[in-house]
């Protein structure tokens, strides 16, 4: 049974209030994910400071030899730094030197290769020192390594391995001897493992079933196949009081939620568990009936703020939209009122949008929440007609725009806002964050043919589930690094095709838990294998209540970043910023941009910023470090101010979150360069920077 709510506040009370964040440890390393089970990307280090940080240089580089989107945040400890390629491998290399130590490549285990963007690993430590483990995924699998050797030890789970039935991007997060988990695809769940045997501890499922609180939130029986809600960004843990912390996506499909009617709990959520039962303590919703893919897209934030007078250990949930929700950790209740306001209604046939959504009236939202004519871009008088004429005829509803056949501009766009990097936070209680100011364009298409003929099997499901990435025409999209699919059984077998639909592979998720029928349905159509429409496979069924003449069916045009004839986006500057709250008033302390396009400095253009991903790193010494930019460059900025202190050329954009550590009594910032976002060209380097001796 879940605590009763005057035990929670009571051990609320009861507890240490004055405790600072949880750092790095004392020797330097950077043992856990964005630094700490809290996930505030702070550091205790103080070598390199405001004074010498200009005099920052490259110490030692590697090539890890995998090109593709590298955002790992990297793990160091005892001397030793771990990376996770895209591909992957895992590298352990001397963390004072760059020096290869040993590398595993998954090629010849059950899961075969990886090809998926991954952000991290988990180190596991017993209380003794004896056992030692390093917990990595390929495709849907588990597995735990030694971190001496790189070997797999074949006691967990089956001959090393969890088949976990979904794919991973982001690690777990540990509490005592067990690691608890999301994933990526597939049916929502929250579960937990004995990091010794890999056998289950608990589960949370993330789309209630009978007499679980949240199954009248969906059509009845929703359980049975709704797909979605996954946690994948990651978990944070409040380990004193063994609280865990899960941020979780959209219900699925994405863009029409007419066969998912209800607010759908819990997707798009803070939820608080009880990290040693899995038992649901608190719970808010910060995206109803979810129309716009706007899933939570970084893990919360643990930290601790004086508010109103009072210590508050709080949780901080940034979104996609800009808007930062903040509440107290053990009560879930906001440090701020949240306001229920109305959004536009949808006219899309069998959609029900939820009429309100949340809005936090503190702290003020981090971007831009409309794009009016008064953001049309002001690069040239050329584009600034452009762009005028566009949003006139396409216009901007807010960030909750109901999906329409009519085109919109969809701004917050759909990348954030915030995105997968996240926020750092400081024990002063400060919140610092990178923010995208993207417009993109979204459009809902009929799933009929022109002449109104039915589609044959597996087409229909081809748009809604398959088009949004690869293209309705199958041509995939370049600027979003979707493959195309045409011809594609002249490059892969049905049976791997077969194979990536049920694991996923590269940016796809697995969707194992699908009906053979409709897989099978579905690859037809993607290798134009002719199917008549009196085939055997079935059709999607129809709700009783909806004849099959008035079936309604839609499927998202495709992800669209709306750029002007110059390839730059089409609104005025800011494009990308960086921001510093204070979360003990609510108040935005600072705003700067982030990142700039040198081409456009020499026409004039004071700094516009840039698309960015990946977050910043905060240290006790008052500095901020980030990559993220598109720009190939990596910056130190004034934690107080915004100023930038230092900056260095990457080899390919730093789209992952730093790490710094000590080794051999230096200091060490090194961080993932992958690039790969933004239109930019990828690599695996690997940078890390120190004082001169």
């Amino acid at each position: 049974m879940p605590l009763p709510r005057y035990i929670i506040v009571t051990l609320a009370l009861i507890a240490p209030c004055l405790r600072p964040l949880a750092a790095a440890p004392a020797d330097g390393d950077w043992p856990t994910y964005l630094g700490n089970k809290e996930r505030s990307l702070y550091s205790s280090l103080t070598q390199i400071s405001r004074k010498n940080v200009s005099q920052l240089e490259v110490a030692w580089t590697y090539e890890t030899g995998d090109k593709g989107e590298y955002q790992a945040n990297n793990l160091v400890v005892n001397g030793v730094l771990y990376t996770p390629t895209s591909k992957r491998r895992i590298i352990a290399l001397n963390a004072a030197t760059g020096k290869e130590l040993w590398v595993w490549n998954p090629a010849k285990e059950r899961s075969g290769e990886g090809h998926a963007r991954q952000r991290g690993l988990v180190f596991w430590e017993s209380d003794t020192g004896k056992e030692k483990r390093l917990f990595t995924a390929v495709r849907n699998d588990l597995f735990a390594l030694d971190p001496k050797t790189g070997t797999v030890i074949r006691q967990f789970g089956e001959n090393g391995s969890v088949n976990l039935g979904t794919g991973l991007n982001t690690p777990g997060v540990l509490y005592k001897d067990t690691l608890i988990l999301g994933g990526k695809g597939g049916k929502g769940s929250v579960r937990a493992l004995d990091v010794r045997t890999g056998e289950q501890r608990w589960i949370f499922h993330l789309i209630p079933g009978p007499g679980e609180v949240g199954y009248d939130t969906w059509p009845k029986d929703a359980y049975k196949t709704a797909t979605g809600a996954m946690p994948w960004c990651g978990q944070s843990l409040d380990e004193e009081r063994g609280i865990v912390y899960i941020a979780t996506k959209t219900a699925e499909p994405d863009f029409y939620g007419g066969k998912r009617h209800g607010m759908n709990l819990f997707a798009n959520c803070v939820l608080a568990l009880n990290a040693n039962t899995g038992e649901r303590l608190w719970h808010y919703q910060i995206v109803h009936h979810d129309l716009q893919d706007k899933d939570l897209p970084c893990p919360p934030v643990l930290l601790t703020v004086t508010h109103e007078g009072k210590k508050i250990d709080a949780v901080a949930q940034g979104t996609k939209h800009g808007l930062l929700f903040v509440f107290d950790r053990v009560t879930g209740e906001p440090l701020w009122p949240i306001e229920e306001k109305p959004v536009p209604a949808s006219d899309l046939v069998g959609e029900q949008a939820w009429p309100t959504q949340p809005f936090p009236t503190k702290p003020a939202p981090l971007m831009r929440q409309r794009y009016t004519e008064a953001d049309a871009s002001d690069l040239s008088p050329e584009t600034h007609q452009l762009t005028l004429d566009r949003i006139r005829a396409s216009p901007n509803f807010g960030p909750f725009a109901a999906p329409s056949l009519r085109e919109t501009v969809m701004f917050p766009g759909y990348d954030g806002g915030m995105e997968w990097g996240g926020g750092a936070a400081d024990p002063d209680g400060i919140y610092y964050v990178n923010i995208n100011e993207m417009p993109w364009l979204m459009q809902m298409v009929e799933t009929k043919h022109a002449d109104g003929t039915p589609l044959v099997p597996g087409e229909r499901d081809y748009k809604v589930y398959c088009a949004a990435c690869h293209g309705l025409e199958k041509k995939g999209n370049v600027i979003a690094n979707f493959p195309s699919l045409i011809d594609i059984g002249k490059r892969k077998t049905r049976a791997e095709i077969e194979l990536i639909t049920r694991q996923g592979g590269g940016r796809m998720p697995g969707y194992a838990t699908m009906p053979e029928a409709k897989r099978a349905a579905i690859i037809d159509y993607i290798l134009s294998e002719a199917v008549a429409p009196s085939a055997s496979l079935p059709r999607e069924s129809t709700p009783d209540n909806v004849s099959k003449a008035a079936e309604p069916s839609y499927a998202f045009a495709g992800f669209r970043r709306w750029l002007d004839p110059e390839g730059y986006p089409a609104i005025k500057p800011p494009w990308g910023t960086l921001n510093a709250v204070d979360l003990n008033t609510g108040e935005i302390k600072w705003k700067v941009p982030l990142g700039e396009y040198p081409e456009l400095t020499a026409r004039g253009i004071p700094p516009t910023g840039t698309e960015n991903y990946g977050g910043p790193v905060v240290t006790a010494s008052g500095l901020l470090f980030i990559g993220a930019t598109a720009d190939e460059t990596f910056r130190a900025f004034d934690k107080d101010t915004g100023n930038v202190l230092w900056k260095a050329t990457l080899p390919f954009s730093g789209t992952a979150a730093p790490s710094t550590y000590m080794a051999g009594g230096k200091q060490y910032v090194v961080i993932s360069a992958g690039g790969g976002k933004s239109n930019r060209p990828s690599g695996g380097s690997l940078v890390a920077f120190a004082l001169p001796n």
